[in-house]
């Protein structure tokens, strides 16, 4: 199979290797699609190894054909699917634990397919399992024309509650307030801080930590959940720890590539059973910004690299 590696210089090099083969409790899928994610984009600069395990290359989702499977799996031969991987998606096959593949929902293409189970398995894991949002309440949801954004903000609109986020050009808000964003705030142009407390969340996903963290802390309900899944926006932060005392607030470090396969397997099984009928039932849809051929992977990265992406991008394999 061919596959897109990492070089020396953090350059991309097709290289061909042998083909993963099924095995006790993984099963193999020829891949026609696979999402693109920031976090790819921080393993190929070396900042982000995958875990113990899994492909040195990167791709952390993809969407294809089962065409291996092991005695006593639930798959079969033919079935298309999509799946969370702790890397190796972008090539042509790739084996996976058979925990963390779901099946493609009904009415959707492959390439669709592709673009789901990272974005919507981290915002089900944050929103919903840690965070415990429910109708009625309100998210504050940083970077909403991203590909997580914009899953969050679905996700949290398919709740019920209200959405308050953060974008950085008007393109992007309009976007947003599209999919039912019931706030939006300019970050280049406008006082986050200043504007959230006047939206207060019981829920935030915050994928930029940094000052702004500290800064919009004091805007958040009594009993808050501030969770915290990047810090794209800085490493450090100044927390009012008395605000965090007197609002009895939780902050939340969560980070979906690092648990176990059994506690992905878990959290998947509850998103296929409880958002994706969504997706065929048309509450929900894919928001698919640019699909590349993967010959063109350099080109997808510039995309996430420039900021230019309204939702996900893709890389299409077959």
């Amino acid at each position: 199979m061919q596959a897109i590696t990492i070089g020396a210089q953090h350059d991309f090099v097709f290289r061909e290797l042998p083909d993963p083969q099924a095995a006790p409790g993984k099963v193999v899928i020829d891949i026609a699609a696979a999402g693109v994610n920031r976090a790819d984009l921080l393993q190929r600069a070396g900042k982000y190894p995958p875990p113990p395990g899994w492909p040195d290359w990167p791709g952390l989702e993809c969407a294809g054909v089962i065409s291996q499977t092991f005695p006593g799996s639930r798959w079969r031969v033919g079935d298309p699917v999509c799946a969370l991987l702790g890397g190796g998606g972008y090539a042509e096959k790739v084996a996976v634990p058979e925990e963390m593949v779901m099946p493609v929902p009904e009415g959707l293409s492959l390439t669709e397919a592709s673009s789901l189970p990272e974005v919507y398995a981290t915002a089900f894991l944050n929103l919903v399992l840690i965070g415990e949002l429910h109708a009625g309440q309100t998210a504050f949801i940083q970077a909403g024309a991203s590909g997580l954004g914009i899953a969050a903000i679905s996700l949290a609109k398919l709740l019920n509650a209200k959405v308050v986020t953060t974008v950085g050009s008007e393109e992007k808000a309009e976007a947003v307030r599209r999919l039912g964003a019931d706030a939006v705030i300019n970050r280049r142009t406008q006082d986050v801080a200043a504007l959230l407390a006047e939206n207060p969340p019981d829920v935030a996903l915050d994928c930029a930590g940094g000052k702004i963290l500290g800064a919009c802390l004091p805007a958040m309900k009594e009993g808050g959940t501030w969770i915290l899944v990047s810090t794209l926006g800085g490493e450090t932060a100044d927390i009012p720890l008395r605000v965090v005392l007197k609002k009895h607030l939780r902050i939340v470090g969560s980070t979906l590539r690092s648990r176990s396969d059994r506690e992905k397997g878990e959290i998947l099984s509850r998103l296929a059973s409880e958002v994706f009928p969504a997706f065929s039932d048309g509450r929900l849809a894919p928001h698919i910004d640019q699909v590349f051929p993967a010959s063109e992977v350099a080109a997808a990265h510039a995309v996430l690299e420039n900021q230019k992406n309204i939702g996900k991008v893709v890389l299409q394999f077959r």
